[in-house]
């Protein structure tokens, strides 16, 4: 009861403040702010996308608000997906032997601190403009980090476990696929919440290098148009949509990765 007690005062206290920022643009702008030209109150931008069906861009080009959500959406699950299956199969491979781990991590570590978006030329190159770029540039936002991760969680499996499935008479295959995966999958999905801001962040840049839709398209046409109330539109929808991506993060992380919940943060001690 004090748990759904608690979710139900942030969620209140989270649309309050809201609410209030709301009130105060307004306010600002029925006032005669003299900025409110380059910052339109949402009131004005919102009346003015309705009218106009949602429809972003010129012609054949143009796309619709959902549809260029929907994009996002698609292109950062499926990096994000693509990223901890990779790192998690990586990871694993590299901590079977210990040479290879010897010569193969640093170079994942030298890799690591490379922003998504310098990735974003390379993509150019290989794929293009499309949506291979930019789920690219969401992979590469997350892969080696959790490839470092994933080789950090599994040196902390404690011994004991394994020990327990050598007595049940545990192959190896077994141990890594009952004991040791499962051990470390909660920590894993943990760090790809921490690093999905980065991630998201990337594919939005990459959507603004040409593609006709996704929410980085809107703010590019805006800023291509000198169109503030497009800007600042393109701006809300990346703000609600990254929201209710975290949102679904944590669902699934709750979900499926309930047995720990905090190994993530203690890989990195």
């Amino acid at each position: 009861m004090k748990a759904n007690k608690d979710t139900i005062i942030s969620f209140v206290c989270g649309l309050t403040s809201i609410i209030v920022l709301w009130a105060i643009w307004e306010l600002t702008t029925a006032l005669g702010w003299q900025y409110a030209r380059v910052l339109p109150p949402p009131s004005q931008f919102l009346a003015d996308f309705a009218d106009s069906g949602f429809k972003i861009g010129l012609g054949s080009q143009a796309a619709s608000v959902p549809e260029s959500v929907a994009s996002s959406f698609f292109r950062v699950f499926m990096g994000l997906s693509i990223g901890f299956v990779a790192a998690i199969t990586f990871g694993v491979l590299v901590s079977m032997n210990i040479w290879v781990k010897r010569f193969v991590l640093p170079i994942v570590e030298l890799l690591a601190p490379i922003a998504p978006i310098a990735w974003i030329p390379i993509a150019l190159v290989l794929f293009g403009i499309g949506n291979q770029t930019a789920i690219f540039i969401v992979f590469m936002g997350v892969f080696f980090i959790l490839t470092i991760v994933t080789v950090k969680l599994i040196s902390t499996v404690p011994q004991h476990l394994i020990n327990v499935a050598r007595t049940l008479g545990y192959k190896n295959y077994q141990i890594w696929l009952y004991v040791i995966i499962p051990y470390i999958l909660p920590g894993v999905f943990t760090m790809l919440r921490i690093n999905f801001i980065a991630a998201w962040m990337a594919v939005l840049a990459a959507e603004m290098t040409g593609l006709r839709d996704g929410l980085g398209a809107i703010v590019m046409t805006g800023r291509n148009l000198f169109n503030s109330d497009l800007i600042l539109l393109g701006m809300c929808l990346i703000g609600i949509s990254g929201f209710i991506i975290d949102v679904i993060l944590r669902f699934i992380q709750n979900k499926f990765f309930w047995w720990d919940t905090n190994q993530g943060t203690s890989a990195h001690k």
